[in-house]
């Protein structure tokens, strides 16, 4: 049954289904509507880098959006979309074999998205540092992020059942937490300066 009401899927038996984790396609992607949400509507697709596309996607969703939202919108926006984000992660975790997939990029719109909601009104250089140090902070996984990443790395979906919504939480958390650490070092910059 699909954890998603709309959708209907038919049932696949274990041993039918290969071996291995599965390459993420358009075809994947438009599969079913958790994987064209954790795969940034494309963006997740990105040969080189998907989780910088992905932010780069957030990032002019961002600035399209921008002028129809006030902070109520965009508070109750980010809590849908995390909790979303936790769905899609899951499902497209699922269905790929993998418990953190790169492609899987949902994770790093939400958190952009948090990160430049709280640091407008910025000028461009001030966005580009934002994206510079998210981007770092999710890429190079310094102290609390690299902990957050590996949280539910360890879980095993042969032996728990619920090993598939830890692993999409996980990845969900640990951008989340990047984002946290980019803004206290904006914070502490413009306290500063």
């Amino acid at each position: 049954m699909s954890e998603f009401p709309f959708v209907v899927q038919e049932p696949v038996a274990e041993s039918s289904r290969p071996l291995g984790p599965v390459r993420p396609t358009v075809r994947f992607m438009l599969h079913h509507p958790a994987h064209f949400i954790a795969l940034g509507f494309g963006s997740g697709l990105s040969p080189v880098a998907p989780g910088t596309a992905g932010t780069l996607w957030a990032w002019l969703a961002f600035l399209v959006m921008q002028p129809y939202m006030n902070d109520t919108r965009w508070a109750l926006l980010l809590a849908f979309s995390a909790l979303m984000g936790w769905w899609a992660s899951t499902v497209t975790a699922r269905n790929l074999r993998v418990l953190d997939p790169s492609s899987v990029v949902w994770d790093e719109v939400v958190a952009f998205w948090l990160v430049l909601w709280l640091v407008m009104p910025a000028g461009l250089w001030g966005q580009i540092a934002a994206f510079a140090l998210f981007r770092f902070f999710d890429a190079v996984k310094p102290g609390p992020v690299g902990w957050a990443d590996q949280l539910y790395h360890g879980v095993n979906p042969a032996t728990d059942r619920h090993a598939w919504r830890k692993a999409g939480f996980g990845i969900m958390f640990d951008d989340l937490v990047a984002a946290a650490c980019a803004l206290l070092v904006i914070a502490g910059w413009r306290f500063f300066t």
